[in-house]
């Protein structure tokens, strides 16, 4: 059950940075907006990837079953 809200939290970060770096694609102007826009991506591809070997991860320990 850990896992599973684990998983859940982190998907919803995604979402988040997601979002704000839409939010500042919007709002902002000039050279800052392209800085804060990467930064945010930057946040959510790293969640993202850490989401992903998390998983893989869990799966090989058994944390996660397998299926079949």
């Amino acid at each position: 059950m850990v896992t599973k809200i684990l998983i859940l939290l982190t998907l919803g970060l995604i979402l988040v940075s997601l979002f704000s770096a839409l939010a500042m694609l919007y709002k902002s102007d000039g050279s800052t907006k392209r800085k804060q826009v990467v930064q945010a991506l930057t946040v959510r591809i790293s969640l993202s990837i850490g989401l992903f070997v998390t998983l893989m991860l869990s799966i090989y320990l058994g944390i996660i079953p397998g299926r079949g």
